[in-house]
């Protein structure tokens, strides 16, 4: 059957780089804010994809997966619901869980702390209208990352509506979205709840979040923007298994041992509490001059039950971004400079006890952590004639830490990081209309985050450098008439002393420098716009197709006896293949039918155990209807259609090859959003 399904793959929906519903647009006329850097996609001189509000809505409520993987060179996991990471041109070699190496904003805000860890898991999908994803180092305006950067934007147009879904597992959700320019103000107000049972044993997961914005144009020059964000996440984990457990009994948690207790009866799990606000200005003093600063704070309250501990963890957050910016230009001359500062403090007390079945027992480490980190960048973009499109950027960029043991004994140190210069340069040939090429150079730097200074082991490991490389890459873009689109992309990213996750008997992940990696990929990208077929049957067809195809080496890397070298690298597939077709009958009922294919990869450095390919089809069928000013749209979706037994994250180099975490078989969610 897997070969009638593949044929598939080939079609898509409707245009994921339009930021306007009228289909009549040209994909390559689609414009990147690029944190206020705004840019038309053709004439871009970085790899960026847009996700629109259309691709967003392929998502079930609780993850932004799907939209997120039907980019080329982005990859989301899921090892349980709740718990998810994010890899762009990259592998989840250091993420257990959350998002590490990926540079995340909100609007204008910053969602990553100072030491480059994401609470990506506190956002609900349906507050997010559009996402930019920027793939490979971007030093020279988003700081210290080899991953690469998300921009996460909110409503920006007046709505009222609710949704309400109800599905397989006990899944139950509901947010509220108000929306309103009044005046010199605009603001929105959001809530949502969240709940599931989920597939597995101990994978229950609750979410509620408030978010309420106001933008204010206090002048023609100049707006104020407020944000304020809460989020309280609550569910459990239920651990990895063995290829002989999963095969025994998929949804069952982590089994105990001889020695070592199991995810349920330990009640493992993660209450994640976050709080956070800020405050953004921009003024344009001239035509030619303007200003931006932010100034934001962030709280998070942290709590999860383990197998062998049961950590309490407070943090406290501070960050600034802060840039002017100059822009004239000519007659066929643009010219842009950027000049500015980011950065952020991240203070954390962590308090970790023995775990009695979920409960607080006796003390066992307590420390604290304050990770500081900044960046002072300089960026040009010069246009000439509409046709050579240049981006410079360089960043100085700085991470320090120091570390403290509060208990059982009083010992501390700190750790200063080379200062490291990240030079960006890119540029872009518009060859005709609608058909560029582009090229691209570019360090990027990652340093460790709190979680791997000090991971599960309670050890602070002062060793851990950052990793750092040189990417480069070259692509072209295409328009063919007004109705198919095409990108292809070719890089070379060279990494020295990558970061690379470990675990111990107990099921602790630890992480040490892992020498070089090669990481040589091809991604490519065609999408049509939605074509009217003029037929009140079939009414509209549009598809998709995108997929990357990887060859990851580790080099110079040796653990103790072995030589790793010329091994492929740990939970990358060398191939991913994307769909999504979009079918519209009677000119109402839209069907949108995606796959998503995964080759085999590595479980574990050595390459000795490897998983399985996968192949997971979705459907989703939506259909409007309206009652006076009331519109109401319905929607069925169905996941994992064809039942296939597969992992949507993996625990890589697991002990006692534990890397596998069940994902749902066939589930459905039924839902109903009105507009008012």
């Amino acid at each position: 059957m897997k070969k009638i399904y593949l044929l598939f793959p080939l079609l898509t929906t409707s245009i994921l780089y339009s930021q306007v519903r009228d289909s009549t647009n040209l994909i390559s006329e689609v414009k990147i804010d690029a944190y206020k850097k705004p840019t038309t996609y053709v004439s871009s001189t970085k790899s960026v994809a847009v996700i629109s509000e259309n691709l967003l809505n392929q998502n079930p409520p609780e993850r932004m997966l799907e939209s997120i993987n039907q980019i080329p060179g982005a990859r989301m996991e899921e090892r349980s619901p709740g718990s998810y990471r994010i890899s762009l041109r990259g592998s989840p070699l250091r993420s257990p869980f959350g998002v590490r190496n990926v540079k995340v904003y909100l609007d204008d805000f910053i969602l990553s702390d100072a030491s480059g860890n994401t609470y990506f898991n506190v956002i609900s999908p349906a507050l997010i209208r559009r996402m930019e994803v920027f793939k490979g180092p971007e030093g020279g305006d988003y700081g210290a990352m080899t991953g690469g950067t998300l921009l996460l934007k909110t409503n920006n147009l007046d709505n009222l509506s609710a949704n309400l879904s109800i599905g397989s597992y006990g899944t139950f959700n509901q947010n509220i979205d108000f929306s309103k320019q009044l005046r010199k103000h605009f603001f929105e107000v959001f809530q949502n709840y969240y709940q599931t049972d989920s597939y597995r044993e101990q994978s229950k997961v609750q979410r509620k979040e408030f978010f309420v914005k106001d933008n204010y144009q206090y002048s023609k020059q100049g707006i104020l923007k407020m944000m304020l964000l809460y989020s309280d996440l609550d569910y459990q984990t239920p651990g990895g298994l063995t290829l002989e457990q999963m095969q025994n009994n998929r949804k069952q948690a982590r089994p105990s041992t001889a020695t070592v207790p199991g995810s349920k009866e330990q009640r493992a799990g993660i209450q994640n509490k976050m709080i956070l606000a800020g405050l953004s200005n921009y003024y344009q003093f001239s035509p030619n001059f303007s200003h931006f600063i932010l100034v934001q704070g962030s709280y998070v309250d942290f709590e999860n039950p383990f197998i062998t501990n049961f950590e309490n963890r407070f943090e406290k957050n501070f960050a600034l971004r802060t840039h002017f910016n100059y822009e004239k230009n000519w007659s066929l001359i643009s010219l842009a400079y950027r000049l500015g500062f980011e950065g952020g403090i991240n203070d954390i007390f962590v308090k970790n006890f023995d775990n009695n079945r979920g409960v607080e027992d006796s003390p066992q480490d307590f420390d604290k952590i304050k990770n500081t980190s900044g960046f002072y960048f300089l960026s040009q973009k010069l246009n000439i004639d509409e046709k050579l499109f240049t981006d410079v950027s360089i960043s100085l960029n700085s991470n320090s830490y120091d570390w403290q043991r509060l208990y059982p004994e009083t010992e501390y140190g700190n750790v200063k990081f080379k200062n490291q210069l990240l030079p960006n340069f890119g540029v872009t040939y518009i060859l005709d209309q609608g058909f560029s090429v582009r090229g691209k150079i570019g360090k990027g730097n990652s340093a460790p985050t709190n979680e791997e200074i000090r991971s599960s082991t309670q050890k602070f490991n002062a060793n851990l450098n950052p990793e750092y490389g040189w990417n480069k890459e070259i692509g072209i873009r295409k328009q063919f008439g007004n109705f198919l689109f095409l990108e292809g992309s070719y890089f070379d990213f060279r990494m020295k002393d990558a970061i690379v996750r470990r675990q111990n008997e107990a099921g602790q992940e630890y992480f040490v420098n892992a020498g070089e990696t090669a990481q040589k990929g091809f991604e490519v990208l065609l999408e049509s716009k939605s074509f009217d077929l003029k037929n009140d049957f079939f009414s509209r067809f549009g598809f998709r197709f995108s997929g990357s195809f990887y060859n990851f080496k580790f080099h110079n890397y040796k653990q103790n006896e072995q030589d790793f070298s010329g091994n492929d690298l740990t939970g990358v597939p060398k191939t991913t293949i994307n769909s999504l077709v979009n079918f519209t009958f009677f000119k109402k009922l839209s069907v949108d039918y995606t796959h998503f294919y995964n080759s085999k990869l590595p479980l574990n450095d050595a390459n000795s155990v490897w998983s399985e390919p996968s192949l997971v089809g979705n459907i989703q069928f939506r259909f409007p209807l309206q009652a006076d000013k009331t519109k109401f749209n319905l929607s069925l979706m169905i996941q994992n259609l064809y039942n296939t037994d597969y992992v949507l994250g993996f625990d890589i180099n697991a002990f006692g090859n534990r890397y596998y975490n069940p994902a749902a078989k066939r589930n459905f969610i039924l839902g109903v959003e009105t507009h008012f």
